[in-house]
């Protein structure tokens, strides 16, 4: 297998290996933060009250946001959850949300090349799935949203990031950088899977590269700090008059 980090392959698998632990991990690891920055995620979303909306959630992972969401816009009949990992889909539907089943329609593909159609989607969103792209690969994700986000559709992205200039970040880098890893291996079973978000941060700084990505793709965008910087969100709508590939 290849070791490129940034591989769909490696990603699958790397997914694959986590989801078992994913949910419960993530927010003790976080200190219940990853929580807390969904919700705000969401909140950046404007109310819909149309029952036919399109929903789309793409790095969709164990499907967290889809209490939040389904909260935020109770007459929202679907949410397309698409994530390239199989473990995700399956353990999001067997052990998380067998009650809302009826609710969610998984698309096992990369969103990198995804054929979800063209002006799809009323509402796109992503809850820390952005890291796992490198800087090539967020300006194909952000003309692939452009595409298929509705002429006047919103979307919300928010990912974990390294928050630079904060002074206590260097014991939030010894923290992703040490202590997880250390953690992850004594009560994980020597895994060292989880370890990688403090790679994958380190090296995704911030959404400042995806917002300027999603700019030059042609939406209104917003970028904000989390918490410091410990989280960075870009959310906007892509305008009614946008045509994909025009100055």
């Amino acid at each position: 297998m290849t070791n490129d980090i940034y591989d769909p392959t490696y990603v699958a698998a790397l997914f694959d290996r986590c989801s078992n632990n994913y949910r419960n991990w993530s927010a003790v690891s976080s200190f219940g933060f990853v929580r807390r920055w969904r919700r705000e995620c969401v909140a950046l979303l404007p109310k819909n009250d149309n029952p036919d909306a399109v929903a789309v959630d793409l790095m969709a992972g164990t499907g967290e946001v889809w209490p939040h969401l389904l909260r935020r816009l109770p007459l929202l009949r679907t949410i397309t959850a698409l994530d390239i990992s199989h473990k995700m889909h399956t353990d999001a539907v067997e052990r998380l949300h067998v009650s809302r089943a009826d609710r969610i329609t998984h698309l096992e593909a990369d969103a990198l090349t995804s054929d979800l159609p063209s002006d799809h989607a009323d509402i796109l969103l992503s809850t820390f799935g952005l890291k796992t792209f490198n800087q090539a690969q967020q300006i194909i994700l952000a003309q692939q949203i452009s595409r298929i986000l509705k002429p006047g559709g919103h979307f919300s992205l928010i990912e974990a990031s390294d928050p630079k200039g904060w002074p206590l970040r260097p014991f939030y880098r010894f923290y992703m950088d040490s202590m997880l890893p250390l953690v992850e291996r004594l009560f994980l079973k020597g895994a060292n899977d989880f370890s990688m978000i403090g790679i994958y941060t380190r090296n995704f700084v911030d959404c400042k590269h995806m917002a300027k990505a999603l700019t030059d793709a042609g939406l209104e965008v917003t970028f904000r700090k989390h918490f410091f910087g410990c989280a960075t969100s870009v959310s906007g709508k892509k305008p009614i008059a946008h045509k994909v590939g025009a100055a």
